[in-house]
């Protein structure tokens, strides 16, 4: 369509030039003493056209001449500037291959012409955040090649022109810069400086899930249980993690917590810090329960903590029911007549789970119930393949038969408790 009427538009100048030239008679007289020259005005206003186009021609042809110096620095600039670019893509291609020399070489060789061109006064607007980057690839390389100096010095160099650059970018190139320091340092087994570097990242950048994955390592590595257990829970939150990782990783780190507490005062604080669903995990229940005892804790308060645990009894895996079963025991002094219904009624719906029996003898034993805690006991020996269980059931039934004056019964029952 728009060819079509270029078209038309060419008749209509066409027939227009045609009838206005064709009858004009029009003359145009130039007198140079002695001489006068007639012309034809069509004639006249060709030559017109034709001296304007030349003139303009020839300005125009002036005007790149005068531009070939600029064009010829234009040009070298952006050879230095492909030359620039090819090193660092050469750089980071060389990083990802392995080859740390070459890519160390191709980074120093990139910083080299950055500077050349910044020296020239023709830097590039995001020179600074090339130059940190290839300061970054050095000291990766550095680090990959065990050169802790060189690396020490890239990091300082890049975090140096990080600090004169104001462009909009250079927050979160820092922010990476931080992060990538924080890893090396872990690389070498460094928590403190990890976490210090850590530390300098901005409240939004320390919450992502790259820098919380870095600080639950550092944490871990060096033994902050506390810091380590909240940054699992921000991660398990970001859902950084399987929901079955999360929580094996959120259980080994709340036991860990409590592994730090020397005295009752610091098992209840600790024990407070944990969430609901933290301290319903069997384990870190069982083992709050027994670090409790063994400072000196309550019995009750013990078996207090013990009972969410205790209600999901149906649905524990073996092991998990051996350290409630463990941590039952040894809070059972004291014991009330509502607990010894709870493991009395647990015991009769499964009667086939020797540590119910188990559990359920030694309420027994506690309340006095001898007869009753015996029999639960031979049961339990029948079933019990845990050795440590077993050793201890017929340990239980030798100070029954001790009690009750069966001395046979009692050297054979011990007999067995000895037996490996």
């Amino acid at each position: 369509m728009r060819a079509a009427l270029w078209f038309l538009a060419l008749f209509g100048a066409a027939v227009a030039i045609a009838l206005f030239a064709g009858n004009n008679q029009g003359t145009v007289t130039v007198f140079w003493p002695p001489w006068r020259i007639d012309l034809a005005l069509n004639l006249v206003l060709v030559l017109l056209f034709a001296g304007a186009v030349l003139l303009y021609a020839a300005l125009h042809g002036l005007s790149a001449l005068r531009e070939l110096p600029r064009q010829a620095q234009r040009w070298r600039l952006q050879q230095k500037e492909r030359a620039m670019h090819g090193a660092m893509l050469d750089a980071t291609a060389q990083l990802l291959g392995g080859r740390f020399l070459r890519a160390r070489k191709a980074a120093l060789t990139a910083i080299e012409q950055e500077q050349a061109l910044s020296g020239s006064g023709k830097g590039l607007p995001h020179g600074s955040q090339l130059r940190t980057l290839a300061h970054v690839i050095a000291a990766e390389s550095s680090h990959a090649l065990q050169d802790r100096s060189g690396r020490v010095e890239h990091l300082a160099l890049a975090l140096e022109t990080l600090d004169k650059d104001n462009g909009s970018g250079a927050a979160e190139l820092r922010e990476g810069v931080q992060l990538r320091a924080a890893s090396w340092a872990l690389d070498e087994r460094d928590a403190a400086g990890a976490l210090e570097r850590l530390a300098a990242l901005p409240q939004g950048a320390a919450r992502r899930t790259l820098a919380l994955r870095t600080r639950l390592k550092a944490a871990r590595l060096a033994g902050h249980a506390r810091e380590s257990l909240e940054t699992a829970r921000l991660l398990a939150k970001h859902r950084a993690f399987s929901p079955a990782v999360a929580s094996t990783l959120v259980r080994t780190l709340a036991i860990a917590l409590l592994d730090e507490t020397r005295d009752e005062a610091q098992v209840k604080t600790a024990w407070q810090i944990l969430e609901p669903a933290e301290r319903a995990m069997p384990d870190v229940a069982a083992h709050a329960a027994q670090h409790l005892m063994q400072t000196g804790g309550s019995s009750a308060q013990a078996r207090q903590w013990l009972l969410p645990a205790w209600e999901q009894h149906e649905a524990l895996e073996p092991l998990q029911l051996r350290h409630l079963t463990l941590a039952l025991e040894r809070c059972m002094e004291g014991i009330d007549t509502e607990w010894l219904a709870r493991v009395e009624a647990a015991q009769r719906a499964r009667p086939q789970e020797p540590h119910l029996a188990y559990i359920a003898a030694i309420a027994c034993m506690r309340l006095s119930l001898w007869g009753k805690a015996e029999q639960l006991l031979q049961g339990a020996t029948q079933a019990l393949d845990d050795p440590q269980l077993l050793a201890r059931a017929w340990r239980h039934l030798g100070e029954l038969a001790e009690q009750r004056g069966d001395a046979p019964a009692a050297s054979a029952a011990w007999k067995r408790a000895a037996r490996p």
